[in-house]
């Protein structure tokens, strides 16, 4: 029986769907948790616009720092978007199925989120180990052209993974249709798979890899950043501003994925399907609702042109006297 259904799915993958199992225990409070999702994806679509507006707007802030903060929140709209979509509609459907096209979809998407996070918050440690270890050469070393280069080799990193990820998951011939979590992932579909995945597992220790070299990089920028304020006055009040929230948004994303790794490969079955789906999509719901937040209170400069908005909409709105 499996081989036969592996024969259809490599023949036609366009009529294959996976059946998402996540919410078959969430169907009767299924308005709430649909209200609550809603809420949680318009609010981080709304900090993540009014961060990247005011940093557009304000000809004050276009400088390294936020033009990569831009680039992270946008990143995180990319990444709540793959998720909250589909869950949406699934919290008012019938049936929780996705096609194998939209599968992949979504996983390219989600993964190249996390790829590019990794990425941009190296980039982040970078550009902050270069204005406060290195301050007299950061404008020659930190140029608008360095910028670009750097977010496009972000971008084009983290895309030429997930594309290489998929590519590589696309191939399997597949025994089964049944996913356990709420969406799909790389490796709910590879276990599903009646050939050897040896090779996607080389390549997965292979990213691991990259990307733990990635966080010894952040880490390493840190010692020196560390060193640097505690030398001097000015260099602590800008680590303090600038440094913390990005340490504490490495911090979060880090044990976000480290959740659901550790319990995709390890969790036991018999854990509540609640818990199970909190700690699936924690990393894609917890740093990009976080981020710009943390982001916002930390940094003067965008915390005062928030309140000088809200300020000036308020006097604006009231009648004259």
């Amino acid at each position: 029986m499996s081989g036969v259904l592996s024969a259809d799915i490599m023949q036609n993958h366009s009529e294959f769907v996976f059946v998402l199992q996540g919410l078959n225990d969430s169907l009767t409070n299924r308005h709430l948790y649909f209200s609550f999702a809603l809420m949680s994806y318009l609010f981080t679509i709304l900090v993540n616009l009014m961060l990247v507006v005011i940093v557009c707007v304000e000809r004050s802030l276009h400088k390294p720092l936020y033009i990569f903060l831009c680039n992270l929140c946008l990143n995180g709209i990319f990444g709540a978007s793959s998720f909250y979509p589909k869950l949406l509609h699934d919290l008012l459907a019938d049936s929780h199925v996705i096609t194998y096209t939209g599968c992949l979809t979504q996983m390219f998407v989600a993964y190249s989120y996390i790829f590019c996070e990794f990425t941009s918050l190296t980039v982040m440690a970078y550009d902050r180990y270069l204005a406060i270890c290195r301050p007299l050469q950061y404008q020659t070393l930190m140029t608008m052209q360095k910028v670009a280069q750097l977010l496009f080799l972000t971008w084009s990193f983290s895309l030429l993974e997930s594309v290489v990820g998929i590519t590589l998951t696309a191939q399997l011939p597949l025994c089964g249709r049944h996913l356990s979590k709420i969406f799909c992932t790389n490796w709910e579909v590879v276990k599903l798979s009646c050939s050897d995945t040896t090779l996607n597992n080389i390549y997965g220790f292979v990213l691991t890899f990259s990307h733990v070299s990635q966080t010894g990089l952040i880490l390493v920028s840190y010692t020196h950043l560390v060193r640097a304020s505690l030398r001097m006055q000015s260099n602590r009040r800008k680590f303090i501003q600038t440094c913390l929230p990005h340490l504490i948004t490495l911090l979060v994303f880090t044990s976000s994925l480290l959740f659901d790794i550790m319990y995709s490969r390890y969790g036991s079955g018999r854990t509540l399907q609640a818990l199970q789906n909190v700690l699936a999509a924690e990393f894609l719901v917890v740093p990009p609702l976080i981020n710009p937040i943390i982001y916002g209170i930390n940094l003067h400069e965008i915390r005062s042109r928030m309140f000088s908005n809200f300020t000036h909409k308020l006097d604006v709105s009231k009648p004259p006297s």
